[in-house]
């Protein structure tokens, strides 16, 4: 029987060490104090565990790699992850956009759920044991050292640390530090899914607004990258919520981009101009600021007025076809200048790692280190919000454990 050793106990560890424990002795590593601490905090504690979709449109929200991907997630899927967790007692449901979560709302159930899982596959479990480096032989991992000082072996070895996104959970860029170390390339690590900082001053005014149903453009100069339709909340910095964080995705290290919010995108610019006509109508002897409350959330009122050049005191019945044309293009294109992304600590999903093409997508094992595997966001992989980010780590692990 051989010894895997398991560095990382997120769903990705868990998962490996769970599949590798029905034939191998298993032991799991990790820096913190429990394991599964990112997963507590994953959907706002709610844990969207994975997704309802059809497995074959997963790959369309996965803008990294998807390609590489298609054995794991065909192999382990997001049917397999709710028959997993409905066989550990573990009950779950389906929210809007396919979004899986446990029943009870509560993230402590899905860990409870991959706790059992290893319990029942007799994984040996050291928690505040923080793997240092690797100790290397003729191509081969021969032991991990330990919180500098302990030195434990093994036959087989996974990593599975996570990206370098939320460090306080233990996700610093260790395993592609390793991986480097082993020889492997690492495509550079940046956040993906992650809030978005603007320059204009008046995107602060509106700190706490959240949108519902808006959609978002990204443009690269004059280029359109990006484009959904979402949630998103105005901050102190810029702007943040699920359409924001996909969108970031797709912004670069470049100060060239634009951010465009259509605030009615249900409407096109004559049915807009029609329904702006409407409430002036309903509201023809007042002063522009008051006749918007039909329309727009109080909150953003003063900051579409004072955008469209329009005076606030001036009557309805006197505002021009020109300016009402002015009002109509400023709600559908909403827009901000990008300053950046927020600091790669504050991402929710670090994009970039070790390089896909020196892992075999069938076994999850490195082309470099003969008994090395690699699963989760310790690899080149990252997906939009939505659950597919923890399938990618339950599958990967998956086939990391059980091609041992």
């Amino acid at each position: 029987m051989s010894r895997v050793i398991v560095v990382g106990a997120g769903p990705a560890g868990m998962m490996a060490a769970i599949t590798a424990g029905k034939n191998n002795e298993v032991i799991l590593l990790d820096g913190n104090e429990r394991i599964g601490k990112k997963l507590y905090i994953t959907g706002k504690g709610r844990c969207n565990v994975t997704n309802a979709k059809d497995i074959s449109e997963f790959f369309d929200f996965i803008p990294g790699n998807p390609h590489f991907l298609y054995s794991s997630l065909y192999t382990f899927t997001n049917e397999d992850t709710m028959k997993f967790f409905e066989d550990e007692g573990i009950k779950v449901k389906v929210e809007r956009g396919g979004r899986v979560f446990p029943d009870t709302d509560k993230s402590s159930d899905i860990i409870r759920g991959l706790s059992n899982g290893l319990s029942k596959a007799n994984v040996k479990i050291l928690l505040n044991h923080k793997v240092t480096s690797l100790v290397t032989e003729n191509n081969l991992i021969k032991e991990v050292i330990v919180n500098d000082n302990e030195h434990i072996k093994g036959d087989y070895f996974i990593l599975a640390t996570g990206g370098a996104s939320y460090p306080l959970t233990g996700s610093r860029g260790d395993g592609q530090r390793f991986s480097e170390k082993l020889g492997h390339k690492i495509i550079d690590l940046k956040p993906s899914l992650v809030p978005i900082e603007t320059c204009d001053k008046w995107v602060p005014e509106l700190m706490g607004l959240s949108l519902k149903n808006v959609e978002a453009t990204i443009f690269e100069g004059d280029k359109s990258v990006y484009k959904n339709l979402g949630e998103m909340l105005f901050t102190h910095f810029g702007v943040s919520g699920p359409l924001i964080l996909s969108a970031s995705r797709y912004v670069k290290n470049s100060n060239n981009y634009t951010l465009s919010i259509d605030l009615k995108p249900g409407l096109d610019d004559i049915e807009l101009d029609k329904r702006i006509q409407k409430d002036f109508k309903k509201f023809i002897n007042k002063d522009f600021k008051n006749c918007l409350d039909d329309l727009l959330p109080k909150k953003l009122i003063p900051v579409i007025i004072n955008l469209s050049n329009i005076l606030e005191t001036k009557k309805v019945n006197e505002i021009t076809k020109e300016e009402r044309k002015r009002l109509v293009e400023l709600i559908k294109n909403l827009k901000m200048k990008v300053k950046g992304l927020r600091n790669i600590a504050e991402a929710i999903v670090t994009a970039g790692g070790v390089d896909t093409k020196e892992i075999d997508p069938s076994t999850m094992k490195s082309k470099i280190i003969k008994n090395l595997s690699l699963a989760g966001e310790v690899i080149d992989v990252d997906a939009f919000t939505g659950g597919y980010n923890v399938q990618i780590a339950l599958s990967t692990g998956y086939i990391a454990g059980t091609n041992i």
